[in-house]
């Protein structure tokens, strides 16, 4: 007991819970949960998450809205809750090149924000979607406070880095066809509809254009690719719905 303490204020202050187990404000709570969908935050305590919440806005972003254009000021990051967003340069001719398409988990305008510059892509909502905006003043907070949480930001920034130079090396050493089965691959482990035969289909995220865009492909080019792997019998094409009879045989034509 503290000798300037009466046995009364020593009884009080023993009773006091501590910060993580006083109960949240029901609003506080439910951003915690939201919150909880970015990795930044996994292993985070509730309470430890809820220092953010003063700092979140809720955002709804209907199919075809921008969200930023490029040279607007980043005043924080966001997180996709729902939904699919695209990230692209946009010339003043009206052309386009897409960046990356991300989706619910993911996070974006990280970068940008530590380096305190305006946003040099444009993000749109590619359908109705549901984001967290994080205001960088807060994130900063965070960070100065708790070295764990900066290691946290360096290690999503390094991963997306890291897929950033996997995008440099297709586009430079592989053709299109390759770009073009990778893809599907990959989408068919994020998630396809499996008849228990081998014979896999997937559901394309959004239009034939913006994914030969990512890839770095004219429309024509992806399209003419997509006859030539039909013609071969290692898909089927249905409209925005790609049927692979035999992923292994599609896997192995990479070789």
């Amino acid at each position: 007991m503290n000798h300037f303490d009466t046995p009364c204020q020593e009884a009080m202050r023993e009773a006091d819970p501590p910060a993580e187990a006083l109960p949240l404000a029901p609003e506080v709570e439910r951003l915690c949960r939201l919150l909880r969908h970015a990795s930044l935050f996994q292993g985070l305590g509730c309470g430890e998450i809820a220092r953010f919440a003063r700092g979140v806005r809720e955002i709804k972003a209907a199919k075809g809205e921008i969200l930023f254009h490029r040279g607007d000021t980043c005043t924080g990051f966001h997180l996709i809750l729902s939904g699919q967003i695209k990230l692209a340069f946009t010339s003043s001719e009206g052309n386009e090149k897409v960046v990356d398409i991300l989706r619910p988990g993911q996070s974006f305008g990280e970068a940008v924000m530590f380096m305190d510059k305006p946003y040099v892509v444009m993000a749109q909502a590619l359908t109705d979607s549901a984001l967290l905006h994080i205001g960088k003043q807060v994130l900063f907070e965070e960070i100065s406070n708790d070295p764990d949480f900066c290691h946290k930001i360096i290690a999503g920034l390094s991963q997306r880095l890291h897929r950033l130079m996997g995008d440099v090396e297709s586009y430079s050493l592989r053709s299109g066809r390759e770009r073009i089965i990778g893809y599907l691959l990959r989408e068919e482990e994020l998630g396809s509809e499996c008849s228990g035969t081998g014979r896999v289909s997937i559901r394309l995220p959004t239009s034939k254009g913006t994914i030969a865009s990512r890839l770095n492909l004219t429309q024509e080019h992806f399209s003419r690719i997509l006859h030539e792997l039909t013609s071969s019998g290692l898909i089927e094409v249905e409209g925005r719905t790609i049927h692979i009879p035999d992923i292994e045989r599609l896997r192995s034509s990479l070789d």
